[in-house]
């Protein structure tokens, strides 16, 4: 149904200055099937991302800052694929991470097995071992995985911070509601790869 909405105002910072022994990057869900041609869940804008995700990787990696990397990782017979159909299954091509993106040796990769990158991994544990209090977090899907785990990284009081132009979803309105609710609801940060410097 073809409704008009009028899109609320979403709040932006230009320069976002964070310590990078206190901050981690997050890349979501940047993997084949979300990604590459081919993909069982392919989101058409995930592929420009790559760019302004892969700047930040540099940013952090130059830096010493932590880096870490959500994987989706599904069984063969996955509750999930009732309502997604089969997509990341694991030791699968679509379930490995895009090429241009991969890990470095140092950096931790999260297997989940739900939307939510805290829900029964150990990423709220590593975080605060490292002592994290900001969290950067990138990737796709943007409504879903995106938002589900920055939204559970808010309600840990971790600071969460999104690059606009790190994000994918599958519409249009799927991409502005997520920053409307990280802004809104979880009064985290939003700006651009560019905007995020790290300095102390």
């Amino acid at each position: 149904m073809a409704m008009g909405i009028d899109v609320p105002r979403v709040s932006e910072e230009s320069n976002v200055v964070l310590d990078p022994s206190a901050t981690a990057l997050v890349v979501v869900d940047m993997q084949n099937d979300f990604v590459k041609e081919g993909g069982r869940l392919r989101v058409n804008t995930a592929q420009a991302t790559i760019p302004p995700i892969r700047s930040l990787l540099d940013k952090f990696r130059s830096a010493g800052a932590t880096v870490v990397y959500t994987q989706d990782w599904h069984m063969k017979d996955d509750p999930e694929f009732a309502i997604w159909g089969e997509h990341a299954l694991a030791g699968s091509w679509g379930a490995e991470i895009v090429d241009e993106l991969k890990p470095a040796e140092r950096d931790f990769v999260i297997r989940k097995y739900r939307y939510d990158a805290f829900y029964g991994t150990p990423l709220d544990y590593i975080l605060r071992v490292k002592r994290i209090t900001n969290l950067v977090v990138t990737g796709t899907v943007a409504n879903i995985c995106v938002l589900h785990t920055a939204g559970s990284a808010a309600l840990r009081w971790y600071r969460v911070v999104v690059p606009k132009d790190c994000v994918s979803a599958i519409t249009e309105f799927d991409y502005y509601s997520t920053l409307r609710q990280v802004d809104f609801l979880y009064k985290g940060t939003i700006t651009t790869s560019k905007g995020i410097h790290l300095g102390v």
